[in-house]
């Protein structure tokens, strides 16, 4: 059966249990015969094979016929990140590891159509929460994109899609005073201690915490009018502050440039990082050699950043002393912190600027339900509400 798409002209015929089409493209510079082929079921099959990579090679796309999207997503994995933080590649690999190459990855990326996207995502609705649905469903455009711009495929057929909704996830929670008060003093028999103590009485996000330097814990040095680094100044001094100035983020900086902000500290926090301290130095002399000086308030025995699934599972044992269950996570400290200045009556406008959010509407509706001035309510409204609860 002979055929004309195009400008070319082509047969089909049959080859197996099916058709193979071939049309012919000239002649290459080396006197060969130039074919493309296409396989399928039926003849009309193959002749829709050969007008899509007809339109293809008209538009400049050289995709091979065997390149699929697990093909495309790998690439887009060991070409697109390379200014992705590791961790963060970590947890996309695995997403498309787990829900994209098993299930459409065997798909011709010149064959997937929308109507492949919306059926893999709907199949993934009873097992993935929205926003797991949108970070897979993000994989997949980014890497289409990736194959795009290299000229492996004409549309991004996933861009088309809707992401649908998946299961409900787990809502944060937030700790009452009572249970906060446990969690405190359940918290100083764990290395822990003063990360829990830091971050649940000034409400910093743990990947503030975990990013969070000595030279910018400092203390207001009255004889000179001037916020000094406690490194260089100590401990012996009426007020404290830190710079939350930075995040383990990849690129180093806060989640937004509001994010950036200086909080006073409240006692129970002066007093668990005077004592934190004083351990690690302690800590420092047992490491010798091995301690490696990033200047970390909260690291490893040795100095090391440290690992967030380990301030987990810290965090989760000390859950369980206080007799609330491991259901808990650290960046609940945050809504907790959230919470208990709400119950206590500080102004919404003063919990954005302690939370560092750009307005009272991000606050609103993350939590319930760039350099500003040091802030003093939160360390004074700890301050307040411990005190009470501890004469209590």
């Amino acid at each position: 059966m002979k055929i004309v798409i195009g400008r070319y002209e082509g047969t089909i015929y049959p080859e197996g249990d099916g058709y193979t089409g071939a049309v012919s493209l000239g002649f290459g510079p080396d006197g060969r015969r130039k074919r493309l082929k296409r396989k399928g079921r039926t003849k009309q099959d193959v002749k829709d094979k050969l007008n899509d990579a007809v339109k293809d090679l008209e538009s400049g796309v050289r995709s091979p016929a065997n390149y699929r999207v697990a093909n495309a997503v790998e690439d887009w994995l060991s070409q697109g990140l390379k200014k992705v933080d590791p961790s963060t590649v970590t947890t996309l690999r695995i997403l498309a590891d787990k829900h994209i190459i098993p299930s459409i990855g065997k798909t011709k990326l010149m064959d997937l159509r929308a109507d492949h996207v919306d059926e893999w995502l709907d199949g993934l609705t009873t097992k993935l929460s929205s926003r797991s649905l949108q970070g897979v469903h993000s994989i997949l455009k980014r890497a289409i994109r990736h194959a795009q711009a290299r000229d492996k495929v004409v549309r991004n057929v996933a861009e088309l899609v809707t992401t649908p909704k998946g299961k409900a996830g787990r809502p944060s929670k937030a700790l009452t005073l009572g249970e906060a008060t446990v969690v405190l003093e359940k918290a100083k028999s764990s290395r822990l201690h003063a990360y829990v103590v830091v971050s649940l009485t000034t409400g910093i996000r743990t990947e503030e915490a975990r990013a969070l330097r000595w030279v910018h814990v400092v203390a207001w040095v009255e004889d000179e009018g001037a916020w000094r680094p406690v490194t260089e100044v100590g401990f012996d001094h009426e007020r404290f502050a830190i710079y939350v100035w930075r995040s383990v983020r990849a690129h180093g900086d806060t989640k937004t440039e509001k994010s950036r902000r200086t909080l006073e500290l409240p006692t129970p926090a002066v007093e668990a990082l005077r004592t934190h301290h004083t351990r690690q130095a302690a800590q420092r002399l047992r490491a010798g050699g091995a301690w490696q000086d990033n200047n970390l308030v909260f690291c490893s025995p040795i100095g090391t950043p440290l690992d967030a699934a380990n301030v987990r599972r810290a965090f989760r044992l000390i859950t369980k002393k206080a007799g609330i269950g491991t259901n808990w996570t650290p960046r609940e400290l945050r809504h907790s912190f959230v919470s208990i200045m709400s119950d206590s009556g500080v102004p919404l406008e003063n919990i954005a600027d302690l939370c560092g959010h750009s307005s009272t509407a991000v606050t609103e509706e993350v939590y319930r339900h760039q350099l500003k001035p040091v802030i003093t309510k939160g360390a004074e409204a700890i301050n307040a509400v411990f005190g009470a609860a501890k004469s209590a």
